[in-house]
């Protein structure tokens, strides 16, 4: 049945309760009724994703290659995950990232950790403002919530949903993560854009296979794409919704309300630019063709607003009452 709702716990939710990450960090507390509901919620349903604490380990100490020397082992296809923001301007090829989730930077004494969800397909970028004061490093827990990727916080322990970026439970409780660019695109278009790129080495201090066949999920590439490709979920979603292959790629924008658009990436690659209602705001996304990504901005202002791919069970169990444009 589409848009089939799946009530948990006990719980009917309604649009009130799902409130997505802002573009700025959020103290921790002071929850209205709802979304403390809400938090609660998500909680309850954490299951373990196999692996424990920090049994997928996330990259502390990345170490970067040329280009050139990039060209030597990634291919033109190959996945990569771009960041150009405060000066860093470097490649994260996703056959290593699927090992390690989690990639943590310093720039200029911030903290910014490059993350990746295989299960839900969300490349998203954030800063380790965890609480006002404090800043942290990000760890994989080894839980996940409606299949995406349960990160916590080396300051106060605290769990972070990746798609939420908001905390759902430990000291930082409610608080929200501030958001900074990452582009899903190919090493071949990244490199052309970006020619003096740094690229993520495969010398991260652990043995894996970081060759194209050793992701254990499948791959993005060719016609064998396992997980990514198949209607088969391993953790059911919180909600289901049928409108859509689960595993369509949509780009997701959200605020600081409870508003959320998803729009198939496909009809974006056609029209080039799509407008949308995001609360009481016009929100206008961008297809750059030349890295078959995109760009979000509020119309009126230019500001801003993170904009990702994500694979849509992933975003529709994390907003239920998102707008669908396909």
């Amino acid at each position: 049945m589409s848009g089939t709702i799946i009530a948990l716990a006990g719980v009917a939710l309604s649009a009130a309760l799902w409130f997505p990450g802002s573009a700025a960090a959020q103290k921790a507390g002071a929850l209205s009724p709802e979304e403390d509901k809400f938090l609660s919620l998500l909680q309850e349903n954490v299951a373990s994703g196999g692996p424990p604490k920090d049994g997928i380990p996330a990259i502390d100490k990345p170490q970067y290659t040329s280009a050139a020397e990039a060209d030597q082992w990634l291919s033109p296809e190959d996945v990569v995950f771009g960041v150009n923001h405060a000066g860093l301007v470097a490649a994260y090829p996703q056959r290593i990232l699927v090992w390690h989730e989690i990639a943590n930077e310093t720039l200029g004494g911030e903290k910014l950790s490059i993350t990746y969800c295989p299960l839900t397909g969300t490349a998203i970028g954030y800063k380790g403002s965890v609480a006002p004061q404090t800043s942290s490093s990000f760890g994989v827990s080894g839980k996940l919530v409606s299949s995406n990727l349960v990160m916590y916080d080396r300051s106060t322990d605290s769990r972070w949903p990746q798609i939420l970026g908001r905390a759902i439970d430990g000291r930082a409780r409610g608080g929200r993560l501030e958001e900074f660019p990452v582009v899903w695109t190919t090493w071949e278009s990244w490199k052309k854009k970006h020619p003096q790129t740094k690229v993520l080495s495969r010398r991260t201090g652990f043995v894996r296979n970081y060759g194209r066949t050793g992701d254990p999920y499948g791959n993005y590439l060719g016609k064998d794409k396992g997980y990514y490709g198949s209607e088969q979920l391993l953790f059911r979603p919180i909600f289901e919704d049928k409108r859509l292959h689960p595993k369509a790629v949509v780009v997701g924008v959200r605020d600081g309300a409870g508003n959320a658009v998803a729009v198939l990436k496909d009809r974006l690659r056609r029209e080039k630019r799509i407008e949308a209602r995001l609360g009481d705001r016009t929100v206008v996304l961008t297809y750059d063709p030349a890295l078959d990504s995109h760009s979000a901005a509020v119309k009126a202002t230019g500001e801003w607003i993170n904009a990702f791919d994500a694979m849509w069970f992933a975003w529709k169990g994390f907003y239920p009452d998102t707008q669908l444009l396909r």
